[in-house]
């Protein structure tokens, strides 16, 4: 009987329910996290490769073209 009363007792007992609620809480704000950082990733290096050619193939114009005279 005495071994019900500890698992009775332990049952009611909530004073850790805050500490589970702020650790399951976190972990899922971490795995949203790393979610969004793994679909985000594949648009930026495409991102990145695009804006990479665009100045690799762009020319710049001398000033003497712009209509300045020097």
């Amino acid at each position: 009987m005495k071994l019900f009363d500890i698992v009775k007792t332990f049952a009611k007992s909530d004073s850790g329910a805050v500490t589970v609620d702020w650790v399951v809480l976190t972990a899922a704000i971490v795995g949203l996290g790393i979610a969004v950082l793994t679909t985000v990733r594949d648009g930026v290096n495409d991102l990145g490769d695009n804006i990479s050619d665009s100045l690799s193939d762009a020319t710049v114009a001398s000033p003497g073209t712009l209509g300045w005279n020097d």
